[in-house]
């Protein structure tokens, strides 16, 4: 948690709020490649995105 505190205390100081967005993505995107490497359900879904 602590890497989020520190990565949301850069944005507020710098004033880069439309990093925001794209850190949320990338965090998304990597959460469900975690997912397909681990479970084969989800697989087939994500083959077809």
């Amino acid at each position: 948690m602590e890497i989020v505190k520190e990565i949301w205390a850069f944005l507020k100081v710098r004033k880069k709020f439309w990093l925001a967005p794209i850190i949320i993505a990338l965090l998304l995107l990597a959460g469900l490649f975690v997912l397909a490497g681990q479970a084969g359900v989800v697989s087939p879904f994500i083959y077809a995105l």
